[in-house]
């Protein structure tokens, strides 16, 4: 398959296929006849003569700088080589990848004023599958100039800019949009897992599912009775407890509103995928130049602290639980999941110590960012905003890898705690979860130390091969 560019029609499906499958790029027939139309219109512009920003004239406080018409060519290449002071490790080639692509995309919307050949230029080695070193740090999300440049001077490769093609090469949200395309998609995955994390943990418990009765309202309430369908837990006199702990009797409460809040930020990064991020912007149907800030994210970096702070419960929330399963007083098993009652080994009980460091380190990457202002001194005050956007995206991924951590030790202590049940009736979804889980990690026996590698389960729950539960199922 392929991919196809209309500059409209990007969805974070295809970004992914082409960020992390390698996925091949193709240009809409349609798009050349668009591009053109908007690079003849810049092409006007610099014959009138009329000041305009970055195509005429500097950028930042060197905008009252006029570019002569015979020094475009060499201000373009030497814009690229000035912002090129990013800092830190190189980005994932995913992310570079995503870059590229959302560049491209919204080059072929016809807004950002280069020619085709320039779209083309792109495509051609978003194609060839070599990935450019595009430096982490340094962006505040407001255009990610520094990442941006990085990526600019590695893909030109001698291609010859010409008049706004530098500027539309460093002036977009590609990196920060990439970033947290890749963040949301495995935060998604990741809460699919911790749902079904949860529901083992109910069985684990053997919990009240009175909080999964339909009048509870919560939409994820059919999720987890679809999880659950066919558990020994909905029999009569199941349940262990009147009421259990919150971190329990709160999954539907916890897990809807992170999967709301989930919902909220991929509607936000639909519109920012297929969005004009350029300044100043080409407008196609007036034939004119504007100064615009489409390149302030506001909106998403909004979202991904919402996501964020919405993740920090459903996070400690588990780790509860999983501490909880742990103690004899809360289950009635052995202390710490020990094959036997009365015997002087841990058990699964040492889990209980990442399982909270996990959970503190999540939480401390939860405080939001975009609130954060920006010093009024660069660029003479002008440029006295930011988003930190990428700063944003990439604490998701942070909280999202720690959160699988969390979620396969979770897994294994849950599964122990129904092991030591005799293996009850499980619902549909946790029941094909343990089997799954059981293949990579058997039970802790008696004289045995717990699992020494989890990383075989955190791969499980990344790779989303648990059971995607439906949002409905009955009891």
């Amino acid at each position: 398959m392929t991919v196809t560019l209309t500059g409209n029609g990007l969805t974070l499906d295809d970004l992914l296929r082409v960020a992390r499958e390698g996925e091949r790029v193709e240009v809409d027939a349609g798009v050349a006849d668009r591009v053109r139309a908007g690079r003849a219109i810049v092409e006007r512009v610099l014959e009138s003569g009329a000041p305009v920003y970055g195509l005429t004239t500097g950028v930042g406080v060197r905008m009252r700088t006029r570019i002569e018409s015979t020094e475009l060519a060499e201000f373009n290449r030497r814009l690229i080589l000035e912002h090129r002071v990013g800092q830190g490790e190189p980005a994932p080639e995913d992310v570079v990848r995503a870059q590229l692509l959302l560049v491209a995309n919204a080059f072929a919307r016809g807004t950002a004023g280069v020619r085709p050949e320039l779209l083309e230029h792109l495509v051609v080695r978003l194609n060839d599958g070599s990935t450019p070193a595009v430096r982490t740090l340094g962006s505040v999300g407001m255009a990610d100039l520094p990442a941006n440049a990085d990526l600019a001077y590695a893909v030109r490769d001698g291609f010859e800019l010409e008049a706004k093609e530098g500027l539309a090469l460093l002036n977009h949200n590609g990196f920060s949009t990439g970033l947290a395309a890749l963040a949301l998609a495995d935060a998604t995955r990741l809460l699919d897992a911790l749902d079904v994390a949860a529901g083992l943990d109910l069985e684990a418990l053997t919990a009240n599912l009175s909080i999964l009765h339909p009048a509870v309202g919560h939409r994820k309430v059919d999720r987890l009775r679809a999880l659950l369908d066919g558990s020994y837990l909905w029999a009569e006199g199941a349940p262990r407890n009147l009421q259990d702990p919150l971190s329990f009797r709160c999954v539907p409460q916890v897990h809807s509103a992170a999967h709301e809040t989930l919902a909220f930020a991929h509607d936000r990064l639909a519109t920012e995928l297929n969005s004009s991020q350029e300044n100043p912007l080409v407008l196609l149907d007036e034939e004119r130049v504007i100064s615009v800030a489409n390149f302030d994210p506001t909106a998403l970096a909004a979202a991904l602290d919402f996501v964020r702070i919405a993740l920090a419960p459903v996070l400690t929330s588990a780790s509860e639980r999983t501490v909880k399963l742990l103690q004899s007083p809360v289950t009635g098993l052995p202390e710490g999941l020990a094959a036997e009652h009365g015997l002087a080994e841990s058990g699964l009980s040492e889990f209980g110590v990442p399982v909270q460091a996990l959970a503190a380190e999540a939480r401390l990457l939860a405080q939001p960012v975009s609130i954060e202002s920006a010093s009024t001194s660069q660029h003479e005050g002008i440029e006295d905003r930011i988003t930190l956007a990428p700063l944003g995206a990439r604490r998701l991924a942070q909280m999202v890898e720690l959160g699988e951590r969390l979620a396969a030790i979770e897994l294994v202590v849950a599964a122990q705690a129904i092991d030591l049940r005799g293996r009850p009736q499980l619902g549909a979804g946790t029941g094909a979860a343990y089997a799954r889980l059981r293949q990579l990690v058997r039970a802790t026996g008696r004289g045995e130390p717990p699992p020494q590698d989890l990383e075989p389960v955190r791969q499980l729950v990344r790779s989303g091969e648990l059971p995607r539960p439906a949002e409905r199922g009955s009891a």
